[in-house]
């Protein structure tokens, strides 16, 4: 019977071969442009954080991550983001807060502003990371440029291609890619086959991926102990460790139209940025220096020992972190949720093996991350793709499948990390 439905149904029209070809010349040139964007940008900023972590502190005999210079440097960090924010043209885009990976089309005369804060974010220490303004800016140019200059292309096709574009670069494969832009097409009525509408933004997402592979040579894995072939063991570990930390990261979620309403309270940028930059400036004294920055290198740190922490250092450092990304979040700070959230993740599941050494570190670490990310994005795919990648295991996917349905009955329906313009959460 279903055999005969089948025959039945009609076929979803194909989009003709001649209409996707010319999609590839302008997708490539989005995608190497989006990656060497990100990649000048990440560079300099990383420069910049030698200069005022190693090169100043070392220069004026102060120890790199004293209590002393994480008050001052997160403090002055404050201080230079909001006098981007109030005084340069544009004031550096909009509300962060307000801000998914799905970013709006900015005014050219915003970009500069908003890089620049995202420069100096990334360099002072708070806790996020380049992806939603990194987008932001990769999208302008090429819908206004695009749409110029090739005209017979839609508007939103340029933007599209710059999302990908961007996200296949920050992850380096274009499967992140693919993953986020088949949970945004999800709830569309589409004309045609799935394949036909990812075709373009796939080649923009391989391009930003392979540019960025070729000159960066970033990797995800974590390089733990290999895990090997999930045994019986793993079972009950992964639906019991992942819904924890999703119920982690929601209390950051709950929070945060709370915080970011105290922040919107204090009116002036020199006013909230600068405090809520001493108050980072005391969450990193109390976690230490890895709970400060976007996390992507300091979670390599415990990576290499995961057992040379105790279960209480690893979920002080779960709950700093967490708590200094709120914080950095919701009062300004230009900047993503995405990469703090795996440092969150990573520390959670690190802390599930010191408590119980039954539990493999790779086991740990994947579901943790799971979880997290659940609560903090909302993408399960991207959840997925990232714990997995995390640990270099294929083997572990079945689990995290498997983990992610009790975890997602936590977070679904509830609001994301994410608000709208008038502040109110976005569910």
């Amino acid at each position: 019977m279903a055999h005969d439905t089948a025959q039945q149904a009609p076929a979803a029209p194909a989009a003709p071969a001649r209409a996707l070809p010319p999609l590839i010349l302008p997708a490539l040139v989005v995608g190497v442009g989006a990656s060497l964007l990100l990649i000048g940008v990440s560079a300099a900023a990383e420069q910049l954080q030698h200069v005022l972590w190693r090169n100043l502190p070392d220069a004026l005999g102060v120890g790199r991550y004293s209590v002393l210079w994480m008050l001052v440097m997160l403090t002055a960090t404050g201080v230079l983001v909001g006098l981007v924010v109030w005084k340069v043209p544009g004031h550096a885009g909009p509300d962060p807060a307000s801000m998914g990976l799905n970013a709006p089309v900015l005014p050219p005369a915003v970009l500069p502003g908003l890089l620049l804060a995202t420069a100096l974010m990334l360099a002072g220490g708070p806790s996020l990371g380049p992806e939603n303004p990194i987008i932001a800016v990769n999208v302008a140019p090429a819908f206004w440029l695009g749409s110029r200059l090739v005209r017979r292309m839609p508007g939103g096709v340029w933007a599209a291609l710059a999302e990908a574009a961007t996200i296949g670069a920050l992850f380096g494969t274009p499967v992140a890619a693919a993953l986020v832009i088949s949970e945004a097409l999800a709830g569309r009525q589409l004309k045609g086959l799935l394949w036909d509408h990812v075709f373009g933004p796939l080649v923009a997402a391989g391009a930003g991926a392979l540019t960025t592979t070729l000159v960066a040579e970033p990797s995800f894995d974590l390089h733990l102990p290999p895990i090997g072939r999930p045994g019986w063991g793993g079972l009950p570990a992964a639906p019991v460790i992942a819904p924890p930390a999703a119920a982690l990261g929601l209390c950051a979620v709950h929070a945060f139209p709370y915080v970011h309403g105290a922040f919107r309270r204090l009116g002036h940028p020199m006013v909230a940025l600068p405090g809520r930059g001493l108050v980072l400036g005391l969450l990193g004294a109390l976690g230490g220096h890895l709970t400060l920055f976007k996390g992507l290198d300091e979670i390599a740190e415990p990576a290499r020992d995961p057992n040379g922490w105790s279960a209480g250092g690893f979920a002080l450092m779960a709950v700093v972190k967490l708590a200094a990304h709120l914080v950095a979040a919701s009062c300004g700070f230009r900047g993503g949720r995405i990469f703090p959230a795996v440092l969150v993740g990573v520390a959670f599941g690190l802390g599930a093996h010191a408590l119980l050494p039954a539990v493999h570190p790779a086991l740990g670490v994947a579901m943790g991350v799971l979880g997290t990310l659940l609560a903090v994005t909302r993408q399960a795919w991207v959840s997925l793709f990232t714990a997995a990648v995390l640990v270099s295991a294929p083997a572990i996917i079945a689990l995290l499948c498997f983990a992610s349905l009790p975890a997602w009955l936590l977070v679904t329906g509830r609001p994301r990390m994410q608000l709208r313009a008038d502040g109110t959460p976005i569910r």
